[in-house]
């Protein structure tokens, strides 16, 4: 009887501790989107040979993209994209398995940064403010839309 009941405390720790970083993680996310200049952009870049959708919130900062991960609970950026050289080639809508791997009504837009290919998902109003925001770089850096 006792191993049954040392079994059930142990599972229900595990329960609570769960619950409890699912808790965390939404109250980062809540957070973060709270913030001016986020939206939901889901990240893929080429790494060792694997190219995987990541989910996730950007945020603008005056010369760089923020890009936090969904489910983490780091609150620093798990990467950073510098605004001079960060390149917009094509935007697109999503093919193939791509539709089931980013936010519904998510346009792809495909970009160069620093030689490497970087594929952003976003709906099509980010798409415009991001556009803007590459735009409106400061005087003497260059212009990187498509």
């Amino acid at each position: 009887m006792h191993e049954v009941l040392l079994s059930l405390e142990i599972a229900g720790a595990c329960a609570v501790a769960l619950i409890v970083v699912l808790l965390l993680v939404v109250l980062r996310r809540r957070r973060l989107m709270g913030r001016l200049g986020t939206f939901d952009c889901s990240v893929r870049r080429a790494r060792r040979g694997r190219r995987r959708w990541a989910l996730g919130v950007a945020q603008y900062e005056t010369d760089r993209l923020d890009w936090y991960r969904t489910f983490s609970l780091s609150p620093r950026p798990s990467c950073s994209f510098a605004r001079q050289a960060l390149a917009v080639t094509t935007f697109r809508e999503p093919e193939g398995t791509e539709t089931g791997a980013v936010q519904p009504g998510a346009v792809v837009v495909e970009c160069r940064l620093d030689g490497e290919d970087i594929d952003l998902a976003m709906g099509e109003d980010a798409y415009t403010g991001f556009a803007s925001w590459l735009e409106s770089a400061p005087p003497g850096q260059g212009v990187n839309v498509a």
